[in-house]
């Protein structure tokens, strides 16, 4: 009973884990429309400019 009510008014694990990643869903699903546009030279430029800045330790935004 107790364990219900804790689960009801905090939620479960699982719960709390979506809740936890859910802007981050959002923040990579709102990429979607934008890379959608662009060529595939152009992905392949986007990610090379990705991985230069992870080898740099470069703040990704």
């Amino acid at each position: 009973m107790l364990k219900w009510l804790l689960n009801k008014i905090i939620g479960s694990k699982n719960e709390r884990e979506i809740k936890k990643l859910k802007p981050f869903v959002e923040k990579i699903n709102s990429l979607e429309g934008e890379l959608d546009k662009l060529t595939n030279l152009e992905l392949r430029e986007r990610a090379l400019n990705l991985f230069e800045k992870i080898r740099s330790s470069e703040e990704i935004k």
